[in-house]
């Protein structure tokens, strides 16, 4: 056995969890660096052998697995910084970007701007050539156009290609030949996007939409993959390099480049993966995942055993409509920023000092508050213990900018704007939790809350306040959660095919043999990323709605469905799923089949990460005593300081209080108590229902 590395790339902190193969554990985090992202994985696989005495190239020598994260495609185009991108669309369909679905997110909002085209308008351009619906041949492609539009992309300095043509999802006979065309006359390095290769679906927007978006990403994605292994193969690495999906599972780089849209929500993916890990311990096959980082705040649910997946999801305004995780994100993170607009109304984020120049505190030449100097002024974070002493905070810093940024405008106290950054940054928390919930018909009451990231343990227990949440569990792991996920997702691959048939009248043949055809395509994908058959399993679903609807339903199914469909049940269960989420349904009304998809999975590695085993335990000390700010009495209350490594299975103490763990800080409120569980995880639930909850829990 080899060393296993999780490594999450984030805004602020690269977070790294090594498993070594005597199953112990060692948590890292090093600076990010925004301008050179792969220059982080570098830095900490230094740093990690320099704290094992050795040189990095005797360490990564030791290194099997690498599984990685990074968000730097997500910020590249958030920020536009990437690569010219051009578009080859059916003639008279040049505008289906800016035209989306021909509504706005706020129909009340006259202000509203749409959003600006990764691909302008000059580099859409359009080709003559036509399929209908069905697949059949109107009108020939127009070989000469695709030839002279080419050589105004080529021209133009284009790097990267999207081809979206009238229903391509049916025939892309015109896409293929498209592309070859492009590839002869602009060189093969251009990157190219097919949109029926890439999402084989109706709906002209969304299928266009990502593959723009595939192509804006592709030589983002590909850059920084090239510099990653390069800066590995320089120290020596011969191991399995995986990356992250925002579908939740992993893949090989290749395979990543060729659909790089599946990168742009990735960060945060791992992360509901990694909550099951926790919330196993007590028999919990649901949860939610709250991960507070120092740019963002990322809320996710897991339901029966498995993370909820959207497949209409959107970044920055287009839609992506690729199966992804279901993460809600906001810009509230430790970096976001607090500030008082002209009508004096506080708000945070979701601007962020990021890394760079970071929060006051951090004295690199930060001066604007941030939710983190409000931490430290309200007392939840020790300015000499943070990150484990290796960053000293600057307290007055954080005073000095909270003063001059909150408290002078509003006319407060220093101690009162921290306060109310404090509330303001968990009130938005929690509506990013209810975002999650209550729009898939389900009550965030009857989930335990996993916590995650180095700041979400400071504000948890006040955003599960604010939910009426009862329990909330930290796992000692909570500042790498995500990288800890990465070394338990499996890879995954998705396959979609449009329909257009009733439910009632589907010819079962057809649909077993569209799966047969996606599970031949998705075990030779997986062959060619080194998974045997045996470790191989399918997961099919459909798309299904009520006719006359707008929007459908994705239903999971058995696996046994892959060969004998069962109508009746495949009708109940979208019967059961519409009542939860509308408070309806219809025996009467038929259901259409908008798409047939399957999800070919691989088991990565039989040597998962194990949370049931028993934690190791520092000799207890005596609690240090400081004061923190208690929301429940409004004034600053002075509490017990315990050192979390020294807490062992079944140690329990009541708020306030605060825990540090050096990676970060669980701050216990006024109306919680908290235990550990065997497996190390605090365990935090109110006061008032400890009875109920702790008999739920087994504890």
């Amino acid at each position: 056995m080899s060393i296993r590395i999780g490594i999450d790339v984030g805004g602020t902190f690269t977070d790294f969890l090594v498993i070594y193969p005597d199953g112990s554990r060692r948590i890292h985090k090093t600076s990010s660096v925004p301008s050179d992202p792969p220059q982080a994985v570098l830095n900490g696989l230094r740093e990690l052998a320099d704290l094992e005495g050795t040189s990095v190239e005797e360490f990564t020598d030791r290194i099997g697995l690498i599984v990685h994260g990074t968000t730097v495609t997500t910020n590249a185009l958030l920020t536009r910084r990437g690569p010219k991108t051009a578009m080859l669309v059916t003639e008279g369909f040049r505008d289906v970007l800016p035209m989306r679905h021909g509504t706005r997110e706020d129909g009340y909002d006259n202000l509203l701007a749409m959003p600006e085209p990764l691909a302008p308008r000059h580099l859409r351009l359009p080709v003559e050539g036509r399929m209908d619906y069905q697949g059949s041949e109107i009108t020939p492609l127009d070989e000469n156009g695709v030839r002279a539009a080419a050589e105004t992309m080529r021209e133009e300095g284009v790097q990267s290609v999207a081809i979206s043509f009238m229903h391509s999802h049916a025939n892309a006979g015109h896409e293929r030949r498209a592309a070859e065309i492009l590839a002869e006359v602009m060189g093969e390095d251009v990157y190219l996007t097919e949109s029926a290769e890439l999402l084989g679906q109706a709906r002209y927007y969304e299928r266009s939409s990502a593959a723009v978006l595939n192509s804006y990403a592709g030589p983002i994605i590909s850059s920084y993959l090239t510099t990653l292994t390069g800066l590995l193969e320089e120290v020596r690495f011969g191991g399995l390099l995986l990356m992250m999906q925002s579908n939740g599972g992993v893949a090989t780089p290749s395979e990543l480049a060729r659909r790089a849209a599946l990168s742009l929500l990735s960060g945060p993916a791992s992360g509901p993966t990694a909550g099951l890990l926790v919330t196993a311990e007590h028999g919990w096959d649901s949860c939610l995942t709250v991960d507070m980082g120092g740019t963002s705040f990322d809320a996710a649910a897991v339901k029966g055993g498995k993370p909820l997946v959207m497949t209409d999801g959107s970044i920055d305004r287009w839609s992506l409509a690729l199966p992804s995780v279901d993460i809600h994100t906001i810009g509230a993170g430790g970096g976001s920023i607090a500030s008082v607009d002209e009508g004096g109304l506080l708000s945070v984020g979701p601007q962020s000092a990021g890394a760079v120049p970071g929060p006051a505190c951090y004295g690199r030449g930060g001066d604007r508050a941030t939710t983190t100097d409000a931490d430290v002024v309200l007392g939840y974070l020790d300015p000499d213990s943070f990150l484990n002493g290796q960053m000293a905070l600057d307290k007055k810093a954080s005073e000095e900018a909270i003063r001059r940024d909150v408290a002078e405008p509003l006319g407060l106290s220093v101690l009162e704007a921290a306060a109310g950054i404090y509330e303001l940054v968990n009130v938005s928390m929690a509506s990013g939790v209810r975002d999650i919930t209550v729009r898939r018909g389900l009550d965030p009451r009857d989930f335990p809350i996993v916590v995650a990231g180095g700041a979400g343990p400071v504000h948890a227990a006040a955003i599960a306040g604010e939910l009426d949440i009862p329990v909330l569990i930290t796992p000692r792991d909570s500042s790498i959660f995500c990288a800890a996920g990465m070394l338990v997702c499996d890879f995954k691959h998705d396959y979609v095919q449009s329909a257009n048939d009733r439910l009632d009248a589907l010819d079962l043949a057809a649909l077993v043999g569209t799966w047969k055809t996606m599970a031949e395509e998705g075990r030779e994908t997986l062959r060619g990323e080194g998974v045997g058959d045996d470790a191989i399993t399918f997961e099919p679903s459909l798309d299904l709605r009520y006719k006359g609807q707008w929007y459908e339903l994705n239903i999971p199914l058995d696996a046994g469905m892959l060969g004998t469909p069962d109508v009746a049940a495949i009708a109940e269960a979208f019967h059961a799923e519409h009542e939860l989420l509308f408070g309806y349904h219809s025996d009467e009304m038929p259901i259409d089949v908008l798409n047939i998809r399957l999800s070919a999975v691989g088991r990565t590695s039989d040597e998962r990460i194990d949370l049931s085993s028993e934690v190791a335990v520092d000799k207890p000390e005596r609690p240090a005593r400081r004061e923190i700010w208690s929301p429940q009495r409004k004034a600053m209350v002075e509490v017990d300081v315990h050192q979390g490594t020294a807490m062992g299975p079944n140690t329990q103490i009541s708020g306030p209080a605060v825990i540090e763990l050096g990676t970060t800080t669980i701050v216990v409120l006024d109306q919680y108590d908290c235990v550990v569980d065997r497996s190390g995880s605090f365990v935090m639930y109110l006061r008032d229902r400890a009875e109920e909850i702790r008999a739920r829990l087994n504890l």
